[in-house]
């Protein structure tokens, strides 16, 4: 990981809209009573994993049966669906227990979400795809785990299978018995508990990881990816005015406290307002992100699949838009090349584009179509799943990178 001065955490936390950076070298304080479950406790969330699927997935890969749980997974997709027959008696009982939502969960707020995530599409798949996604590559961890798992040897299914994730959650019926977010959080955390089996037993990933635990995707770094998806998309709609009421504020927040949930993250880690998720944020995302080869070469794969889709721009623009709504300082880790021309273009006609499109400018800027391209063809990207607009299903992995 590259170590950050205290200065450059400051300026990149201004950059991804942050207003308040801890220091990263002390330990874990952020109290939980902050969080949905309201105790003011303080428990370290990296040193949490799953208990309740780790086991039960480590005995599933070690006994060989996974292929057939994939295959018997193929067809359960809608929440409303039962059950697929056939599943071991363990994973069944599991599954029982967790393809459900939390007892807290609010219809009258997943429903307004919704509603949101439909009025905000364009924007929340721009930033979805060009901004978390290219996040994640400056996630230490996260982008050494996905490097060295079995996704990162086949990125555009991976990337598929990420936006599969996304398109369920935004869904207008992604939490009804029609949707699909329910099971394709189950799915996810299922893969993340064969990640943790798998990983450690790669030589290559031991070698660079910082994790002292050698188990990979703790709480705390589930909590670090909300923050690049929910935190940072809250914190970028605010910087560009986009118009939204507190109660569409507070259903967005609840789809991803929901969201968390399934994943298996404890209640006393989900921020239970978007004050303390910024206030999170600050203490376990901005301070730990840097430059990693695999970063740099996962950013390259993810920016050459967009460049695939005909956006109506250059690779140059694509890319320098990429350091807009991240920073230059993660440009310059991912070695993302300059292309001044079209980095004028956007810090002038983009907020120009959005004061139109949100009704704060009668004007229509002269490169407003330009944008408009841009923005759907790469909310397009999304909905296709990255490939075509088929299902893209989530498997659970059986092994790790080939050769690590």
């Amino acid at each position: 990981m590259q170590n950050l001065s205290r200065r450059s955490v400051l300026t990149l936390g201004a950059a991804l809209g942050v207003t308040a950076v801890a220091d990263p070298s002390k330990a874990w304080a952020w109290s939980s009573a902050e969080s949905i479950a309201a105790v003011d406790t303080v428990t370290d969330p990296w040193k949490v994993w799953d208990d309740a699927t780790d086991p039960l997935v480590a005995s599933l890969l070690d006994n060989g049966q996974i292929p057939a749980v994939n295959a018997a997974f193929s067809s359960w997709r809608a929440n409303g669906d039962p059950l697929p027959a056939g599943l071991p008696a363990g994973l069944t009982t599991y599954l029982q227990q967790v393809n459900t939502l939390p007892s807290w969960a609010d219809q009258t707020k997943l429903a307004r979400a919704a509603q949101f995530n439909k009025r905000m599409s364009l924007y929340l798949f721009l930033l979805y795809g060009l901004g978390s996604g290219i996040m994640s590559t400056v996630i230490p961890r996260e982008a050494r785990n996905v490097y060295w798992s079995e996704g990162g040897a086949v990125m555009q299914s991976r990337a598929a299978k990420t936006f599969t994730y996304g398109y369920d959650l935004s869904a207008l019926d992604a939490f009804q018995p029609t949707g699909g977010f329910v099971v394709t959080s189950n799915k996810t955390r299922l893969t993340h508990a064969a990640v943790r089996h798998l990983l450690p037993t790669s030589a290559k990933w031991r070698a660079v990881t910082d994790d002292q635990d050698f188990i990979p995707i703790s709480n705390g770094d589930i909590l670090v990816t909300f923050h690049s998806l929910g935190t940072y998309v809250h914190g970028k709609l605010k910087q560009w005015g986009i118009r939204m009421s507190a109660a569409e504020e507070e259903a967005y927040l609840h789809q991803w406290q929901v969201a968390l949930h399934l994943l298996g993250v404890r209640d006393d880690f989900i921020p239970a307002s978007w004050a303390a998720a910024k206030s999170q944020s600050a203490y376990v995302l901005t301070p730990i992100m840097g430059s990693t080869p695999e970063g740099v070469a996962l950013a390259d794969i993810l920016l050459s699949l967009v460049s695939q889709v005909d956006l109506g721009v250059t690779k140059g623009f694509q890319r320098e838009f990429a350091r807009y709504v991240l920073s230059d300082k993660i440009g310059d880790w991912l070695k993302l090349p300059r292309d001044y021309a079209s980095r004028t273009l956007i810090e002038v006609g983009w907020p120009a584009y959005v004061a139109f499109r949100e009704g704060l400018s009668p004007i229509i800027p002269t490169s407003f179509s330009v944008f408009d391209q841009f923005v759907r063809g790469l909310a397009m990207l999304f909905l296709n799943n990255g490939t075509s607009p088929t299902y893209t299903p989530i498997t659970i992995p059986t092994g790790n990178r080939p050769g690590s």
